[in-house]
């Protein structure tokens, strides 16, 4: 099939001035699709989806995808006065300590290992629908969700990575006592991710700060340890 004989529609695209994008996925999914049945599979994924999609909802933000393993979410999309960083970094947490319930009990039912990952990045996005007639989908494009992606698949499982944006929104605020990187802080700063394909490295912060250990539920045999 030719690609110009494919009839394409205009793309509808509103930009939000800034919002918070979120990314969480699984730890371990591999193992698991290779070790369950497909149906099986399905039924943790559902739940899996339907878990993280309550909190996201609960904290005020608006799932957007959900694909494999990994679920995406807005927060601050509709308040011009509001980026979205708080409830986002809130929801965030809220993901983990809900998992660590979920994952203790598909061990011992399945005998899987399983963690989450979760990113966070503030800055512009366009909300997009797009796709052929029928079947078109709205969703979030732009660098913000891309970078949002990319630190989720750098934390490593029971972590939030968060980027500057984040971190600068959530220090001129003053909560969780500031961001820094002192010992004391909720934020332990990282060494500046060189991100591939992107110009500039970018400065990031993770939770749990504290020697960058996963939190109590997350620990996976062999899990790799970010360098």
């Amino acid at each position: 099939m030719r690609l110009d004989t494919i009839e394409s529609l205009p793309i509808a695209a509103a930009v939000a001035p800034r919002g918070t994008v979120l990314f969480a996925d699984l730890r371990g999914y591999t193992a698991m699709a290779e070790k369950l049945a497909p149906q099986y599979l399905a039924t943790l994924l559902d739940e899996f989806f339907r878990a993280l999609t309550q909190v996201a909802e609960l904290h005020g933000g608006r799932v957007f995808h959900t694909a494999g393993d990994s679920l995406m979410a807005g927060f601050g999309l509709a308040d011009r006065n509001n980026d979205g960083t708080d409830a986002a970094l809130a929801a965030g947490r809220a993901m983990l300590t809900c998992f660590v319930a979920l994952s203790h009990r598909w061990r011992q039912e399945a005998q899987v290992e399983t963690g989450l990952g979760v990113g966070l990045h503030l800055g512009e996005v366009a909300l997009a629908s797009f796709g052929p007639p029928g079947r078109r989908i709205e969703t979030l494009v732009g660098d913000t969700a891309n970078v949002a992606a990319r630190l989720c698949s750098r934390a490593r499982a029971g972590e939030v990575l968060f980027s500057c944006t984040v971190a600068s929104a959530l220090q001129a605020r003053s909560l969780d006592n500031a961001v820094t990187g002192s010992g004391g802080s909720a934020f332990l700063q990282l060494p500046r991710y060189e991100m591939r394909g992107r110009r500039e490295r970018l400065d990031i912060w993770c939770i749990p700060a504290s020697r960058r250990e996963p939190l109590p539920g997350f620990e996976l045999p062999g899990a790799d340890r970010w360098q």
